[in-house]
């Protein structure tokens, strides 16, 4: 029998899933940062800096950035850890890799980058001291595999790192719907020629689990003094944890 998951609102085999994910990620990858921008008005930036702060990436960790993209938290990261440090940027989508590849050798930052899967993590146990994910998790179709993963390869005392969207605050429902169902796909039509791809970005946002929710799925993996910070009203949460 074919297991089934959710492809933002529809119900698709997880086979499907992946495949549907990596066409919406190929699509949008050439202007995935101009859109960023466009549809958060410059906030995500906002939320990546507070993700770097609350990371406190020292010289000479090691630092493994999932669903890297294009690069922002990974250049950062970097650049904290010098040297002397290993940052991997990783992606399963070979289109958003291949910008954030670039981006950085253009930057002058020649930080290994790998195509891998956040459900099977190609890396030893105990080798991180950081663990990043930025808008990805609710792309993953068994988030408690990944968030296991990202756990396995944490050193005692590393901290995982999970930015993503979430539950808006209630006062503030209908107009964040009536912007993410209208203007977005429109938004994503005129900038990067694919309503359909912000359609389901939209869609996925509202099918990812709440902030405790995901408090919760974190804690049952085993991380420890897990908490979350609402950005924005809670457009965007971070959550960390920690593997003791």
């Amino acid at each position: 029998m074919t297991n089934t998951t959710h492809f933002g609102y529809q119900t698709v085999s997880e086979d499907d899933k992946v495949h549907k994910v990596a066409e919406v990620f190929h699509s949008v990858a050439a202007k995935y940062d101009v859109m960023n921008d466009f549809m958060s008005a410059g906030l995500h930036r906002i939320w990546k800096a507070f993700t770097i702060a609350q990371a406190g990436v020292r010289p000479g960790f090691k630092v493994l950035d999932i669903a890297g993209g294009t690069g922002d938290l990974s250049k950062a990261f970097a650049k904290q850890a010098g040297p002397n440090g290993e940052v991997w940027l990783t992606d399963i989508n070979e289109s958003m890799l291949r910008v954030g590849r670039d981006r950085l050798l253009n930057k002058g930052i020649p930080t290994p980058t790998l195509l891998c899967d956040a459900e099977k993590l190609p890396f030893p146990d105990n080798y991180f001291d950081r663990v990043s994910v930025a808008f990805g998790l609710r792309n993953m179709t068994h988030k408690d595999i990944a968030l296991s993963e990202m756990r396995r390869v944490l050193k005692p005392g590393g901290k995982l790192l999970v930015l993503e969207f979430s539950k808006v605050w209630e006062p503030l429902k209908k107009p964040y719907d009536v912007y993410s169902f209208s203007v977005l796909p429109w938004l994503g039509q005129k900038v990067a020629n694919d309503a359909e791809s912000y359609r389901y970005l939209a869609e996925s946002i509202r099918m990812h689990p709440d902030q405790e929710t995901l408090k919760k799925m974190m804690e049952d993996v085993g991380l420890e003094r897990v908490q979350y910070y609402n950005l924005t009203a809670g457009v965007a949460a971070l959550h960390t944890g920690i593997k003791l």
